[in-house]
Order: C-alpha cells, then structure tokens, then sequence
C-alpha cells in the first residue's frame, strides 16, 4: 500500500482563506492536543498572511504564536509557508536577513519551510532553500501553478528538477487559485514523477470546485502527499474538507490511515470558534467557477472581499474581478499568489475606484514593472512600463543581488523598542506597522523600571501607550482603535474612534467620557453635545488643487510642504492602502498653500489632504 500523507491547513490557510486570517491563538490552544494526536504529516500553522496579520490586526506577537503553538503541538511537525527572497513582507530582503529570518523560524519550532517565488523566479528561492537545509530542516520547494499563454507543462518539470538540485527534500505543486482540473493534474503529476525522485505534494484550493477530483487524480499518477482543511474552514476558497478525503480513500491502496471519530472532535470545536467572526466571513464562501477566469487565489478572495468592504465598495467586486485578468496580461501572467496577487489585485481596485486605468500606480507595480520582483514569465506591456516608470532602468539580475546587508542597520534603528532578534526581524516585515506594535506592547507588558531603564540605555524620551484593543463583549470580539490629537489644556479634544474598521470623531470633555458599543458596525457616535459628527474634519476637495486619494489608507510619507513649488505628477503623499503603497500626485503645477496630514494619519477619499495653489 502506499500511504497518502496528509497535511492540516486549518490552523493556517483555512481561516486565511474564510475570515481573513483574523483567528487568534487563543482560539487555537483548546483543540491542539486533539490535533497532535491525529499523525498528520504535518500542521500548516505559521507564515503566510498570518505574520501581517498578527502585527496589523490581531495585536499579537507572531513569534510568541509560534512558540505557544509549539509547545502545545509537541509530537507534530510544524510547517510554515515563507515567500523566498520576499519571507513574509511585500519586498524582497538581503540575503543576511534571510538567513536571518530562517534560522530564527527553525530555532522557534518550524519544522517544514514550504518555499516558493510569486514569480516562479528560482534565483529567489535559492538562499532561503540553503538556509533550511543548514538549519537541518525539511525544504520543500514550491511550484506556482497558472495557467496563460505563457505556462506549460515543461516549464514546469524545468521548475521541479531546479528545486530538486538545489536540495529540496519535497516538492509541492502550489495551486493557490484552484486551477488546476483532474486530468491536468494526471497529466502534470505523471511528467513530475518522471523527472523528479523527491515525493509530490498538492495543495489546491476549492474555489472552483475541482480540488477533490484532483487529489484522486493526483494519488493514482503517484502524488504521496494532500493538503487538506477540516470541513469546519473548508471547502469554497479554502480546501477540499480532511474528512471527506479521508473517507473517500479509506479502504484503498492510498489509505491515509487517518481516525476520522478524531476529526470529527476537530469539527465540532473549531465550528463553534468560527461563529466568533462572523463579521471578518468572506462573502465568497461557495464555489466560484469565475475563478478559473479571473485566477484570484482562495486566501486573495477573502482579504479583497474585507478590503473592499472597508472601503464601502463591496458592490464593485465584480468589475474588479474583470479588470484583474487584464492588469494580469498587462503585467506578463505573473502567477496570482502573495505578493503578486495583492500587486495586481490593488492595482485592479485603484482602476476601478478611481474610474481611469492606471491613472493611480502603486510602488510595488513600478518596483515590479522594473524587475526588482524577479523576471516576469510572459511579456510585459510596454506601455504601461512606460506611463509608469517612465525611462527608469529595468534590472536582470537577481533583485537581491542589489541589496547589501540591512541587519545590522535593522537592528541599530530598532534599538529604542526591540528586545530581541525576533522583534528586530519584525520590524523588517513591516518597519512602521512593526515599530508601533512593539512600542505598544512593550508598554503593556514591560514593568516602569524596565520601560525606564531600556529608555535610559538607549537616550531615549519617547513613552508609548497602547491605542488599540480588542474588547470582548458577551462573546463577541470587537477591534476598537483610538486616534486623534489636541492639547491637554483644551476643554473639549477630538479623538477618533474605530470599531472593526468603521471610524467615527467623537469630542470628548475627558478621555473616560468616550463610550464605545458594537453593532455590527460600530454604530454612530454622539458628540458631547449630542450631535452627530462626520468621520473627519477635513474638508471636502472644492477646486481642482484639492489633492485627494482614491482609497481610504494610512499616511506613510509627506513630500511635501506648505510654500513649494510643485509640477503636475509630483509625488506629494505616500498612502498605503490593502497592504500596498500609493503615490498620490499633484494634479497641476502651482504652490502648496496648505497640508492637511502628517505620518500615520488615517485618510479617506473626499478628504482635501493637500491644496495647490495654481500659478
């Protein structure tokens, strides 16, 4: 007999790919000796989205996630998804930070690196594959399957013998969107297992409903290896259900000798946790065969659908899933996975919601059209690199062969709150994000003295209080962030407050007068007059040098000041909005008579950020 091997995602990428990756550890602890009891292959239950999504939403540390889990997951192996060259940011790394990070993620409880490049780009995957295999973990190399014009079954085997000869110890056709269809999968998995000598692994998503067919087919060409996810987070964008593939090959040769009585406890509890976050559930939850047009992955799906409804254009998904497939083409049919899909799937939304195809371009698209991703598969369309990027020089080197060594500046510019080289390595996932989590939980859970004595070893006067919690109200978790400004002299303050999202300027006599209730939204906030009050107090664009932005987002950069002389196209903001960075342009030439934000201030659209004077 040859025994299927099966790999649990629903610690992982089951709940990625249904609630936006928002399920927290401690929902996650009270089933795990069930789980380790079961002799899964291995435990899907790190990297990926959950990293981001840890340090931005959840408030929890991602290191200390991987350690707890580790700890109450002792007989399991432990299996992370990590990006290559990219690790788990939205940019490519130096090679010691790399290193760096790998060494860190084994020491801490990972046992299994799944590797792969959104490019498919094998130059990204190397350093990563040799800093596991030095580590003396198991590598297993990734194979981004897509279809297009531009993919086809040899690339692919091509793909597969690289990642062999570079030490793989396992290989995984990664088909993030669905894709692939039973006799495909014969096929591809037949011409794999007669190139390669190391076990195939398949991981499928069932967006389109395919994914069940192609495990049986996958098994009978000689795959060894299934990812699947209890039924509890399965099915629809996750993956076809544990338990119905175990029982669909239970009695045969490819047996995975699993208990599905055990499984059915894992069902029972983690269909009770789900209910938790209703309100982070995709909209799309069944199948969805326009998937096999649009190729927008299972764990894209959900996040598209959380963002578009933040930003109260959930009605216009269908147009963004049509103008996905042409940003796509426009961009050389880069596969649609982490960060290539949130790259043309943000550029796909700005093309929507600001009415004119690539009037608004992300950096992460000119990074990209200028090659510092890796090289694109296919064709890229000339002219949009052109309105883009202009005549800037495009790379063909390895991207992090441009990069020198940024640990030690990492860790110089995160001397004031890291305390360890974990939170140096955060800070390098999300530099901004990350140096403001920690500083929050430092000052949560540092003693006075400790906070005092790390501020005198290190000159420095800056204090940090939390302004964001998770409050939890007859069962239900709630978000709630507070922002906003003014003097502490001032007899009335304006502070902003955030419930799962939706912000609301509340002014308040005292900071204990703020109150804070859920409804499903968030409700409307009262001032303490009683009135009704707008989100933001800034005004509304009024003429053309009215600079605004097409998506709600975060101030990352101000380039500007009042008194300069601007060109229409200047970069004058930098915002980033769904996880990516957005220039937002001067609309005419004149002088900057006003500026209306400043680093990490929160901004929506039909909000004057900056005003321009014409000359």
């Amino acid at each position: 007999m040859s025994k299927t091997l099966i790999s649990e995602l629903v610690l992982r990428d089951g709940h990625q790919s249904t609630i936006a990756t928002r399920m927290r550890t401690q929902d996650m602890l009270p089933i795990c000796a069930k789980l380790d009891s079961i002799d899964f292959w291995s435990l899907e239950a790190w990297g990926g989205a959950t990293f981001d999504a840890c340090v931005r939403f959840l408030k929890e540390d991602p290191w200390e996630r991987l350690k707890t889990l580790r700890k109450a997951l002792p007989n399991s192996r432990l299996q992370m998804l990590l990006r290559g060259q990219n690790l788990l940011g939205y940019r490519h790394y130096s090679d010691d930070v790399v290193r760096a990070f790998v060494s860190k993620s084994a020491n801490n409880g990972v046992d299994v690196f799944r590797i792969f490049d959104a490019m498919n780009d094998m130059r990204n995957l190397r350093v990563s594959i040799d800093a596991v295999k030095k580590s003396g973990k198991h590598a297993e190399g990734c194979i981004s399957y897509t279809t297009s014009p531009v993919h086809d079954i040899p690339q692919f085997v091509n793909m597969a013998c690289e990642l062999e000869a570079l030490g793989c110890d396992t290989l995984c056709i990664k088909d993030m969107g669905g894709l692939l269809t039973p006799y495909a999968t014969f096929e591809l998995v037949t011409a794999l297992r007669a190139a390669v000598g190391i076990p195939i692994h398949l991981h499928s998503h069932s967006t389109s409903g395919l994914s069940s067919m192609c495990f049986l087919k996958a098994v009978e060409a000689g795959a060894t290896m299934l990812d699947t996810c209890n039924s509890s987070f399965g099915e629809g964008a996750s993956h076809s259900s544990t338990e119905s593939i175990v029982a669909a090959l239970r009695g045969t040769e490819y047996d995975t000798g699993l208990d599905l009585g055990a499984l059915q406890e894992v069902t029972a509890y983690f269909t009770e946790v789900r209910k938790k976050y209703w309100q982070f559930e995709s909209a799309f939850t069944g199948v969805d065969t326009r998937v096999l047009v649009n190729h927008v992955p299972g764990g894209m799906i959900s996040n598209l659908s959380n963002q578009l409804k933040e930003l109260d254009a959930l009605h216009r998904m269908d147009e963004v899933l049509d103008e996905i497939p042409r940003v796509r083409e426009d961009m050389g049919y880069p596969p649609l996975v982490t960060p290539t899909s949130q790259i043309v799937g943000t550029q796909a939304v700005l093309n929507v919601l600001t009415g004119q195809r690539y009037k608004s371009v992300t950096n992460e698209v000119k990074n990209y059209l200028l090659g510092h991703y890796g090289k694109a598969s296919g064709k890229i369309n000339e002219q949009v690199r052109k309105d883009a990027v202009g005549d800037d020089v495009v790379i063909t080197c390895r991207p992090a062969d441009l990069l020198e060594d940024e640990m030690l500046k990492l860790q110089a510019e995160s001397e004031t709150f890291a305390l360890s080289e974990e939170d140096v390595l955060t800070y390098a996932m999300f530099p901004d994000l990350g140096k403001t989590f920690l500083q929050e939980r430092n000052a949560n859970t540092l003693k006075p003295e400790q906070l005092l004595a790390k501020e005198t070893a290190t000159a420095s006067t800056e204090r940090f209080a939390p302004n964001e919690f998770n409050v939890t109200l007859h069962g239900e978790t709630f978000h709630i962030k507070l922002t906003g400004s003014g003097h502490h002299r001032e007899t009335q303050r304006p502070y902003y407050v955030s419930v799962d999202g939706i912000s609301e300027e509340v002014i308040v006599e005292t900071l204990n007068e703020i109150e804070v209730s859920g409804n499903n939204g968030g409700g409307q906030k009262k001032s303490s007059s009683g009135a009704s009050t707008s989100s933001s107090s800034r005004s509304r664009p009024t003429h053309q040098g009215c600079v605004t932005t097409a998506m709600s987002g975060v101030i990352v950069e101000v380039k500007t000041k009042v008194g300069d002389q601007v060109k229409a196209g200047d970069s004058l903001l930098v915002i980033e909005a769904m996880k990516m960075e957005n220039e937002i342009q001067a609309p005419l030439s004149g002088v900057v008579i006003s500026v209306h934000v400043k680093k990490g201030d929160g901004v929506a659209p039909d909000e004057t950020l900056v005003e321009i004077e014409k000359t």
